[in-house]
């Protein structure tokens, strides 16, 4: 059995879905992360950078750190850069992930899902978490090229077609922005200027709902995933730039991941606890 997560920047793999990454990776389950950039972009405090020629090197470093420590079988780079958050210059440097071509980013992550063979795809929702603009592309070259791995006649330079069996969205639970939208002012904290840089407007974000067909409570796996978190050092702590309200909030949400099922279409209500649930494996 394998799992192919495809996200954008080291530390998505652990602040986002790490927890499940973890669990099935303890399960024996083969885990695979599509890392497509190495996150150039960002400031870091300098003592950070001790040793290191540049942010992409520590960040690759810390990635790897955090991938042993989840488990996780492989980690494979698409070489893009980081492209900042939206209406920032890094958006338009010539090899920012953003700007790429969305066949040429998608015949990439084709190529992988061939290789792998992964009954399960993991990506972002449809606005990347908090619209980071790498998200949403990296989101749009994975579903095209989930589709696409199967059919003979796309992308017939990376390798044998094979069809994976399902495709997830990992989405954030609604909950948790909403009562960080009410808890902020409290403390003094804008909640349409959240994060290290004050680009998040969270008020916006929680207006936004995916349906959540898959809850994975992680629970049994919450050390690997806080010993990994530690990995990504140079990042700060989730929350830690709020108040203790707001780390209070990210506590809360902790445990459990949840996904929208986005292959094949859910029938109705229906709520699966594990990712593999309904898939027939071959002999």
């Amino acid at each position: 059995m394998t799992i192919l997560a495809v996200l954008a920047h080291p530390d998505d793999e652990t602040f986002g879905m790490g927890g499940t990454l973890a669990l099935y990776a303890q399960k024996g389950v083969s885990v695979h992360l599509i890392c497509a950039t190495r996150g150039e972009v960002g400031d870091v405090e300098p003592h950070f950078m001790e040793g290191y020629e540049s942010i992409g090197e520590l960040r690759e470093h810390e990635l790897r750190c955090a991938a042993e420590i989840l488990g996780l079988s492989g980690v494979h780079f698409l070489d893009y850069r980081d492209s900042g958050m939206p209406g920032s210059p890094d958006n338009e440097h010539p090899q920012a992930l953003a700007a790429a071509p969305l066949d040429e980013v998608a015949a990439k992550v084709t190529g992988y899902i061939r290789e792998l063979q992964p009954q399960v795809v993991l990506t972002f929702d449809p606005i990347g978490g908090y619209r980071h603009p790498d998200h949403i592309a990296i989101h749009n070259a994975t579903v095209q090229a989930f589709h696409a791995a199967g059919e003979a006649g796309q992308f017939p330079d990376e390798g044998v077609p094979f069809q994976p069996d399902k495709l997830y969205f990992h989405t954030f639970p609604r909950g948790l922005f909403t009562w960080m939208v009410r808890l902020l002012p409290l403390v003094g904290r804008d909640p349409r200027r959240f994060g290290r840089n004050g680009d998040i407007d969270l008020l916006e974000l929680a207006g936004e709902e995916f349906p959540v067909h898959a809850r994975i409570n992680y629970s049994q796996v919450a050390k690997e995933k806080a010993d990994a978190t530690a990995c990504h050092a140079s990042q700060g702590n989730m929350g830690s730039s709020g108040s203790w309200l707001v780390n209070m909030a990210f506590r809360l949400a902790a445990g459990t991941d949840s996904f929208t099922r986005a292959y094949p279409e859910p029938d109705g209500n229906e709520k699966e606890k594990d990712l593999f649930a309904k898939i027939k494996m071959q002999e």
